[in-house]
């Protein structure tokens, strides 16, 4: 557990399956509580270069993240002045990791053409608000007052021509172009992060998931299931055994991270 500067402590829980058609994992995850950092990335490639992306992302942004946590530092990218110096840091780490996923790739003839998608979600130590960054169609998701909404817009084309009003939502569910990526880590030297600051309240359930969760449960299924368990990971357990029921197509990754009111410090400001 980590309390926040809010008042509220922060539980979590991870895991990852295989699913039932692939015959490896190339999901990766990452639980840092004491950096109130979470991240899941879902490695594409042949001959297990997806796991090797997937997990050199991953790696790349806790090593940055961990040797800038709450120091001035040389900004490898030019600092965007919208933002954030937490959100700005989170940005600056992924496009780090997307430059050591491309320079392996190079490095590695049998790693040509990997890459991952990624999302994660990393607490602001100065504002305790939870930022969200992603690449690619890894989501996350917010259930706040009993209802579970999408808090991230899938990278690829299906997601793509949904905002354009150009397919309907029915059109999106079956179409032949559904899995088509158009923003990885691993494609080109310079990629785009989008990133999302949220609000923290007393009984969020923040969830951060690979497509083979997503592709397969209905978001409505998943809202049932989170409020039908206390514990988190059984929660993940329940989704992990819906999603193979529904075929199991693609790995399965899942990280929840729950806000509790701290009531060792509630009795103490109230004794």
């Amino acid at each position: 557990m980590t309390t926040t500067t809010t008042g509220l402590v922060l539980q979590c829980a991870g895991l990852s399956d295989r699913g039932l058609k692939r015959g490896h994992n190339e999901d990766s995850l990452s639980v840092v509580p004491d950096m109130g950092l979470f991240i899941v990335a879902d490695g594409m490639g042949g001959h297990n270069a997806g796991e090797v992306a997937s997990r050199q992302a991953i790696e790349s942004i806790v090593e940055f993240l961990r040797r800038v946590e709450g120091e001035d530092f040389t900004w490898p990218f030019p600092p965007d002045p919208n933002r954030t110096p937490s959100e700005n840091r989170i940005s600056t780490s992924i496009k780090l990791a997307n430059r050591d996923v491309c320079n392996l790739s190079l490095e590695h003839q049998e790693y040509s053409g990997m890459g991952t998608t990624l999302v994660t979600l990393m607490m602001d130590p100065e504002s305790s608000r939870a930022i969200l960054a992603h690449v690619g169609d890894s989501r996350a998701y917010l259930l706040r007052n009993g209802a579970l909404n999408q808090l991230t817009l899938d990278h690829s084309w299906v997601s793509e021509q949904l905002q354009k009003n150009i397919i309907t939502p029915e059109e999106a569910k079956n179409h032949r172009w559904k899995n088509v990526i158009t923003r990885a880590l691993g494609n080109k030297l310079e990629v785009d992060v989008d990133v999302i600051s949220h609000d923290v309240q007393a009984g969020d359930v923040f969830m951060l998931c690979s497509d083979g969760l997503s592709g397969m449960v209905d978001d409505r299924e998943l809202e049932k299931i989170i409020l039908d368990h206390t514990d988190l990971e059984d929660a993940i357990r329940a989704m992990i055994r819906a999603a193979n029921a529904s075929g199991g197509l693609d790995n399965i990754t899942i990280i929840l991270v729950r806000f509790v009111p701290d009531m060792e410090r509630a009795n103490d400001d109230t004794s």
